[in-house]
Order: C-alpha cells, then structure tokens, then sequence
C-alpha cells in the first residue's frame, strides 16, 4: 500500500483531476487485475489500447486511473492522472512502487541484435565465479541468485521485470545482467531503471514486422544509451558501424571493444577448435570453453564489461577459462561414428553467416556441413529468402524445415525461403517439413567427420504449432537421432 501522491513523484502529470491523498493497494496495466482501490495504467499496446478498458476498471471502484486521453465521463472517487506517455509512466510507477531496486543493485543491460543472451548470462556467471550474488534476466531463464524463473519474453513488462529486480534485492544480490530487446527499448519497459552500464554488441536486420525500418530498430536501441546516467559506462563494438551511433548522445562514460582495431578492451583469436579458442585479450593468453569469432566478441564484451564493472582484472582473466557455453548455443554433440551436430539459436541471416563461417573454418574447405534450418512464423518474411540463401552458398547439404510456424501454414514458409534459393543451391537442397524428420534425415546421412547444424531454435523446448505450443527440443533431437547412428 502507497499514498497516491508518493507514487506520482515518479511521474510528470499533465493534469490530474480528484484526491491524491489516498491509498492505493495495487498497481495494473492489466484491467483483469484491478480490484478496489487499485491504480490502473492504460497502456496503447500492440494489439490492444488500454485506454478503451477505462470503463470496464472504472466500474471496479478502482482508486486511480493513468491515461494519455481522459475519458468522455469522469466516475466519483477516481483520480485521473493524465500524462504524455502512459508506457514511459508504467515504467517509472513500477519503479516507484517496487521501491526501485534497480538503485539498490549494479545494473547491467546489453542490446544488439545477436550476442545478448551469451554476454548477459555470461556477466551473470562471472559474478557468481567472483564470489557474488548475482540476478540475470535473459531470454533463456531469469534467475534470483541461484533460483532459476522461467522466462517469457527476453525483457518482461515493467511491473514483472521490477518485481524480478525487487527479488534479486531481498536475496541480497549485489548485481543483475539483463537483455534489453529493441522491444522493450521501445516500448519503455526499461522506463524508470537505473543502469550501471551498457553494452551493445552488433546491429543487423531483425525484427523489421514490429519496427518497420532499420532505422527504426537502431533507434530504438540507441534509446537505451540514450537513457544512460553520468555515473554509468557504456561499452560498445568497435567493429561494427552502428557501434559510434549508439553512443552519440550519452551521458554514460564510453569505451570500446574490438577484435579488428584498437580498443579499450582488444581481443584476438589465436587458434580455434570445435571444443574451444585460445583467445588474447589486451595482450594475456586466455583457453576459453568456446568457438568461433561470434564468440570471441562476445567473451571481449563479457572481460571489457566485468571490469568495468568492478571485477578484479586479473581474476577475470582466471575466471574466463571458467566459463561455459550457454544452452543452445553453438552447443556441440558428438556420436561414437564421428558426426558432429551442433544446435544453435541463430534465427537471422547474420548469425547464420557467423554460425556456418565459424564451422567451415574448422572443418576446412574438405569437410561436409549439412544445415537444418527454417524461418519463425508471423515474423520477418523479408529474411525468410535471405536466411536460405546465406545457408546455401555455406553448406554442402541444405535441409529447409520447421522452426515454429505459429499461425502461418509452415510449407508457406518453406517456399518463401526457396525464393532465395538460385537453380544449383536447390540442386543440394531438400524441403521436409517436419522438424523431427528433418533432423533426423540430416543426421543419418552424414559421413563421419561431418557436422550437422540445427539452426534457429537453439534453447526453445517447444514448437509453436497453429497458436499451440507442444513439447520440442533441438537438443533432445539431436541426442536422440545421433543415437542411432551408434
């Protein structure tokens, strides 16, 4: 329970109209949940706008209502609190109600199009290596300390992500790592958190059903450094162009990462195997658990990042051999006949090239690479040809599949990939829609000393089917086709 007129500092009226001497019990953006003296957000969502709700809460006797437009016939006893955003007001109000337990800990965000999971759970794991309690909330598992929550979206609505960051302070966690998406950037669910630090990893295209246009995508990422207090840093790719745009206009202290030029934080690949690198990072030698120049610049984001954020320098290099790769991706399985598989989350064309690049340098130009992969339903048709093409050009053998089709009928999917595909790429390509069969297919044809990639999916243990979710696993998959080969 919060006095109204506590809860508004967090805020910037426009108007407000009734008492703001009362209490007010709960705090929704959700009009299913209102009760009696609850304050109701209404939010201009994606599918729906909260604002159409106000009646059916205001009927609910709830105590305040937060809008952009007030409505026609104002009820008894509830104060209106209108203000330019509701969505930025959301943010800050959880914030506010949750006692901002962002200022209690030392918090992390990283952004980018591919890289954000391994270098958020990678920080997480670092601290916890240091000796800290830590927090992580990630599209893979949020986790409170050591709890693991399952997680929904790679960055939860402000409410549920307050709610995580509260926990994480009642267990006396010093630190949280956390993903921010394009999303949540812009659709200000970060509104109101206050951040140790940044970091941005790379821009490609993704996303373009909900942001329309790169440009739009970049900004929204760019609106995260944007946010960036004074006392924060802000660590960025040096390698990639949009890395200097993304700290244009910050307030946050810069400094960047690279493996191609110099850097604060400068890393190099000196030798690479399917198992591991031996990487040189600011001139040590370090053996890290992991592959591939994707990796690399995600292990220098993850040492640049942990010392800005405090760790001892010298323990991080110790701990960085330490560290293990995150589930599904690159995750690597191996049959007693010789065949590699590996399941990976790449899902957009740039991290296909960098998955598929990685493979064949290891393997050299006599190994077979046969890649499994298909495109996600009411997503991106643009990169659906794309996807399919880069996939062709890298791999000897190519099997167009499933990933999860949700509402769209998946041999609609397939045949927009083939559009990317010339006469001699279809040549070595073949279309099973099942996802089991394909993987299964792929693996059994496979000489020893090949490898297999499953792409897309990664950690996802299910498959989105008509708007139903039912049980699906890459790995299990894998295991289980690998296992027949035995």
């Amino acid at each position: 329970m919060i006095k109204l007129k506590n809860l508004l500092g967090a805020v910037k009226p426009i108007e407000i109209i009734g008492d703001t001497d009362k209490n007010i019990l709960s705090l929704e953006s959700d009009s299913r949940k209102v009760g009696r003296d609850s304050m109701f957000v209404a939010v201009r969502g994606v599918t729906t706008d909260g604002h159409k709700y106000i009646p059916v809460v205001a009927s609910a006797h709830v105590g305040a209502i937060v809008c952009e437009e007030l409505p026609a016939s104002l009820a008894q006893g509830i104060t209106y609190i209108r203000v330019a955003d509701s969505a930025d007001a959301l943010g800050r109000l959880a914030a506010e109600w949750y006692g901002n337990p962002s200022r209690k800990l030392k918090l992390v965000g990283v952004t980018g199009t591919n890289g954000k999971t391994t270098t958020a759970t990678l920080l997480y794991e670092m601290a916890r290596l240091e000796g800290y309690k830590a927090g992580l909330l990630s599209t893979v598992c949020n986790y409170i300390d050591t709890t693991a929550v399952p997680a929904t979206h790679t960055t939860p609505d402000p409410l549920s992500l307050n709610s995580l960051l509260a926990r994480m302070v009642e267990a006396g966690c010093d630190y949280a790592f956390m993903e921010v998406s394009s999303h949540a950037a812009a659709q200000h669910r970060i509104a109101g958190l206050h951040f140790a630090g940044g970091i941005f990893s790379n821009l490609t295209r993704d996303h373009l059903d909900y942001h329309h246009t790169v440009e739009n995508y970049m900004n929204a990422k760019k609106s995260f450094f944007d946010m960036l207090p004074a006392d924060a840093f802000a660590l960025v790719n040096a390698d990639d162009k949009a890395g200097a745009y993304m700290i244009q206009n910050t307030r946050a202290r810069k400094y960047t990462y690279s493996l191609r030029t110099d850097a604060d934080f400068r890393g190099r690949i000196v030798e690479t195997r399917l198992d591991g690198t031996l990487l040189m990072l600011n001139s040590h030698e370090v053996e890290v658990q992991f592959t591939g120049k994707f990796n690399a610049y995600n292990l220098t984001a993850v040492y640049g990042a942990a010392i800005l954020t405090g760790f001892d320098p010298e323990e991080v290099l110790v701990n960085m051999s330490r560290l293990v790769p995150v589930a599904g991706r690159f995750q690597t399985f191996r049959s007693a006949s010789g065949v590699t598989a590996i399941v990976d989350y790449a899902h957009t064309p740039d991290a296909l090239i960098n998955v598929l690049d990685t493979i064949r340098e290891i393997v050299g130009a006599g190994g077979e690479i046969t890649t499994v992969v298909g495109c996600g339903g009411n997503r991106d048709h643009g990169k659906r040809p794309m996807m399919a093409h880069e996939a062709a050009m890298r791999s000897d053998h190519l099997v167009l599949t499933s990933d999860n089709p949700r509402d769209e009928e998946p041999e609609e999917i397939i045949r927009q990939m083939k559009e990317g595909l010339s006469p001699a790429e279809m040549r070595h390509t073949i279309c099973i829609t099942d996802r089991h069969e394909a993987i299964r297919a792929a693996i059994q044809a496979a000489k020893p000393g090949s490898v297999v990639l499953v792409a897309g999916k990664g950690h996802e243990p299910y498959q989105e089917v008509a708007g139903v979710r039912h049980h699906f696993d890459d790995r299990e998959q894998v295991t289980a086709a690998l296992a027949e080969l035995s």
